[in-house]
């Protein structure tokens, strides 16, 4: 008889631990599979990107300056040459999405990251930035400044 209580103890312990292990298993699959899926799908974007955005009124940006204006959920870059001209690109990196700044001991667009370079067109100079920042269209009504996307 105690070998019938033996055999049938064995039995659940061996059903307790392939069942522990087996979900095991499956909690570590999902712990690899959940965050390469979240990455690879997009979230969807809750807010229409702005096709006009004003960005800054014109006093209020002397030459050889830049400041970060919002269009719509990324950061976009309005600069004033140190000829005069006013200039706008988005100002997300195209490296690694780090927000670009204007040096105005540079006079380019720094990325603060990775060391990347701008020149004041918007194009990659130095540094890892794989592809130029997408300049924008600048348009002055009044003392306005407005910012939209070129077509």
């Amino acid at each position: 008889m105690s070998e019938t209580l033996n055999s049938s103890s064995n039995k659940s312990r061996r059903n307790f631990l392939k069942y522990f292990l087996g979900g095991g298993l499956v909690g570590f699959a999902f712990s690899i599979i959940y965050p390469v899926l979240k990455y690879l799908i997009p979230p969807k974007s809750s807010e229409p990107v702005p096709t006009l955005v004003m960005a800054g009124k014109v006093g209020e940006l002397k030459p050889n300056s830049g400041k970060i204006f919002r269009f719509g959920e990324k950061p976009g870059i309005l600069i004033n040459t140190p000829e005069g001209e006013l200039r706008a690109f988005t100002a997300v990196c195209t490296h690694l999405d780090c927000t670009v700044q204007y040096r105005d001991d540079f006079q380019h667009i720094w990325c603060a990251c990775h060391n990347g370079h701008y020149d004041l067109r918007g194009i990659n100079v130095a540094g890892p930035p794989p592809r130029p920042l997408t300049p924008f269209k600048v348009n002055l009504k009044g003392d306005q400044i407005f910012v939209s996307k070129e077509s």
